[in-house]
């Protein structure tokens, strides 16, 4: 209860349709696209071949976010997957989707994200060589910092900074892009003869190159995260989504295109950072404009992922999945502000051993493990209870083939090269039994936490939060 006013306290409805697209546009469009274009290129081998991976990754993200669309106007409450799979499967598979989410693939989103910020921020200042590790994880850690206080202040003023960041990354692309249609006007056109010459068809390179195409549209997901914050979810979820994707995907597809114009495909491949190198040789002194530009593109990337990240943790708490502090929110500033710290604290423990080609693998592994079983709830409740009211649905042929997708790329990187650290990943999920039986299941040591319980919501001044249905 909200002591001043006797009301229940809940989370507003401030989300509108231009914040639900900038919410998924501009968590998609991070720092992604200015980083991974090279990693998809060498791991399948040519340009066409890589231009396609994006092209599928694209189609991938849009099929994913229907069957999601479908789900969250049937579902109306937050929390994404894990809501869903609480639903139709029940607390135990809920839980492993809580724990991993809060533990691992929401954090280490959040933790490569940040690096990348600080990798470009900081290459002005180090145009000879890269910089220190320190400096880079230092400067990762300012950020996630700023970025979670703006989250635990305001809603709004994260869905402004969140409209602002995307106006700012959609410049910094259409400047590559007339740049890249300059260049092609003047013929070169040499990386796009033989175009698909070396593709490499290995089954683990592809999935390979699907985690780093896919990681550049992570962020399809986010409304369902905070649907309960989102006016008209039935109408703007399937709409913001359908604006948002699309668009997406032809950018990319035309930010490769003015890439490969500007650079041989070895010289892309060799950069370390391809936005940078591309400004080099098509703005040269005005080169480091890029660099500026990637990193403010990753810090609105990081602030939408903030955003919906710290809800699954906050839902999974409101449902007893986790400790009920995790489940209040301020009750002035009406925002999650607990679970948003908590989520900080992991992506900070991540952030201290990780680099970013092995957190981006991780989280993909991990992330459509749970889409794949998220994505056959919606098959089994298109069959099993066709009579469930549906403002919104999609052909069954797209679940399905998103339910394929997910299993290729969960088995795909193991395949051909098996690597001991997807076991490992696969433990520890599984290792939420562990602590889902004793703690969840049969409630052991209810009182444990009552005290500290007590003390943080009187320093945090927050009180438990309803749901906004």
């Amino acid at each position: 209860m909200d002591g001043k006013t006797g009301e229940k306290l809940a989370l507003k409805r401030e989300v509108g349709l231009l914040g639900a697209v900038a919410l998924v546009a501009g968590t998609m469009i991070g720092s992604g696209i200015f980083i991974s274009p090279q990693f998809v290129l060498r791991d399948v081998g040519s340009p066409g071949a890589s231009l396609l991976i994006w092209l599928l990754c694209g189609l991938l993200a849009m099929m994913g976010a229907l069957c999601f669309a479908e789900l969250g106007t049937l579902f109306r409450e937050s929390g994404g997957e894990f809501i869903y799979v609480l639903r139709i499967y029940g607390k135990p598979p809920a839980f492993l989707v809580a724990f991993t989410f809060t533990l691992v693939v929401k954090p280490s989103g959040m933790a490569a994200t940040a690096l990348s910020f600080a990798q470009y921020i900081l290459g002005p200042f180090y145009s000879e060589c890269p910089p220190p590790e320190v400096v880079v994880k230092c400067t990762a850690v300012a950020c996630l910092l700023l970025v979670a206080t703006i989250n635990v202040l305001s809603v709004r003023l994260s869905m402004s900074i969140q409209v602002l960041f995307l106006t700012a990354k959609l410049m910094a692309l259409f400047i590559i892009l007339v740049g890249g249609m300059v260049i092609l006007a003047q013929g070169h056109t040499g990386s796009f003869r033989d175009a698909f010459g070396g593709t490499r068809l290995e089954v683990n390179l592809i999935g390979i190159a699907l985690y780093q195409g896919l990681w550049c549209y992570a962020g399809w997901y986010n409304l369902n995260y905070v649907i309960e914050e989102l006016k008209q979810p039935e109408v703007n979820l399937p709409r913001a989504v359908m604006i948002a994707i699309p668009m997406v995907t032809v950018l990319y597809l035309l930010v490769n295109v003015s890439y490969l114009a500007a650079m041989t495909p070895q010289e892309l491949v060799s950069s370390s950072a391809v936005a940078v190198t591309w400004g080099n040789k098509v703005l040269g002194s005005w080169g480091v404009v890029m660099s500026v530009a990637a990193a403010l593109s990753a810090f609105g990337s990081l602030n939408g992922t903030f955003f919906s990240g710290g809800r699954v943790c906050f839902v999974a708490a409101r449902e007893g999945h986790m400790p009920d502090i995790l489940a209040m929110a301020h009750v002035r500033r009406l925002t999650p502000s607990p679970a948003l710290i908590f989520t900080t604290a992991i992506a900070l423990l991540v952030l201290i051993p990780g680099d970013f080609q092995s957190i981006i693998n991780f989280f993909s592994f991990t992330a459509w493990f749970f889409y794949g079983i998220t994505v056959s709830g919606l098959l089994y409740l298109k069959v099993k209870k066709p009579e469930l009211p549906r403002p919104y649905k999609v052909p069954i042929v797209i679940p399905i083939l998103v339910l394929i997708a997910a299993i290729f790329l969960v088995l795909a990187p193991v395949i051909d090269d098996p690597q001991i650290e997807y076991l490992y990943v696969t433990l520890f999920i599984l290792s939420g039994i562990i602590i889902y039986v004793p703690f969840i299941h049969y409630k052991l040591c209810p009182g444990l936490l009552d005290r500290l319980t007590v003390l943080l919501q009187l320093f945090l001044e927050v009180a438990p939060a309803d749901k906004n249905l």
